[in-house]
């Protein structure tokens, strides 16, 4: 079967090769692959930035963002030949909060991820899972359920968002800030407009399908300044990773606002922030700042809720580009009009 293989910290190293079967020790559900997205993340460990392999090798099964068939699955599982399932990314070590299932919250750091430290991903044309890792989507999802794993991530942000605005009365019309509007900013402004929040998306291109993306949710797309938005934002979920961005962000919240940080970003840019107003606001508007990694199961059964809930049509014009496995190296180069790249695996 073919695979998509990196060697982790030997940059240009992506290819599509030959590799065995999944052994049935890898998880007693067979899955056929179908397709996996492209993310930041793939990029960086294409690029030597990141990433490890399983024991004893030198190369990566990448892909994270996995949509499957199954192929064969124990009786006992849920599962059955044809259901639609997605690969949990992330396996648990020992410690308590990864016992209890919190796995996003590991105290020690000693998990290993599929596609990305420790463990081979979903890019290759069939994979195996424990059936407690694999999450059943919906048959309506066939074309769109590659957008699982992403939407997880803005499932948990929501989640804190949720914890945290629940010390206080709900607004009847509360305001969302979405700033950066690639997938994952597009699918936490669907998660803001299920929620009833009035959303509100800012991203520094004013082009191509993300205006029109945010449009078709009935929330608002900004470009420009962000100081020139007359915004009180409640609730912001932040998907840049871009630092500064943060504390401009700070200075125009409401009160008792939350701002979830979900990007990363990998420049080094230096900024002057200045401490002690931030800390004074902070503090004066009873503001918090949180950050949110990784997804749990629940998370994952959120997200897949969330999907069925959405208009397919409209998650369907987030994948504007789908690449076949035997020349997935395409899909790291960004094109114009990029909004999301899936590889199709069959």
């Amino acid at each position: 079967m073919l695979a998509m293989t990196v060697v982790p910290g030997q940059p240009d190293s992506a290819a599509a090769t030959e590799r065995e079967q999944p052994a049935p020790a890898e998880g007693d559900v067979l899955v056929q692959g179908l397709a996996v997205g492209i993310c930041g993340t793939d990029h960086e460990v294409v690029a030597g930035a990141h990433g490890a392999p399983p024991a004893g090798r030198s190369d990566l099964v990448i892909g994270h963002e996995s949509l499957g068939r199954v192929v064969s699955a124990p009786d006992d599982s849920g599962l059955h030949a044809g259901d639609l399932v997605v690969g949990i990314v992330r396996r648990p070590d020992d410690c308590d909060c990864c016992r209890a299932g919190l796995w996003d919250y590991c105290r020690t750091g000693n998990y290993v991820e599929r596609g990305i430290k420790g463990a081979d991903g979903y890019g290759a044309q069939q994979w195996r899972v424990p059936a407690k890792f694999a999450v059943r989507v919906a048959d309506s999802l066939a074309s769109t359920g590659v957008l699982l794993e992403p939407t997880t991530v803005v499932a948990k942000a929501w989640e804190q968002i949720d914890l945290v605005r629940a010390r206080v009365p709900a607004l009847p019309n509360p305001v969302a800030l979405i700033t950066g509007a690639g997938p994952i900013g597009l699918l936490a402004a669907l998660l803001a407009v299920q929620r009833g929040y009035d959303t509100h998306v800012y991203d520094r291109v004013s082009d191509g399908p993300k205006p029109q993306l945010v449009a078709d949710l009935g929330a608002t797309y900004h470009s420009g300044e962000l100081a020139d938005l007359k915004l009180a934002p409640d609730a912001v979920v932040e998907a840049t990773g871009v630092g500064a961005l943060v504390f401009a962000i700070s200075e125009m919240t409401a009160p008792n606002a939350v701002i979830c940080l979900t990007g990363i970003s990998s420049g080094t840019r230096d900024i002057q922030v200045g401490a002690d107003e931030l800390n004074a606001r902070m503090v004066m508007g009873n503001d918090a700042i949180v950050g949110s990694v990784n997804a749990n199961r629940t998370h994952y059964e959120q997200a897949a809720t969330a999907l069925e809930n959405a208009d397919v049509r409209w998650l369907e014009r987030l994948i504007t580009r789908r690449v076949p496995i035997a020349s997935w190296p395409d899909a790291l180069t960004r094109q114009p009009g990029d909004v999301k790249v899936v590889v199709e695996l069959s």
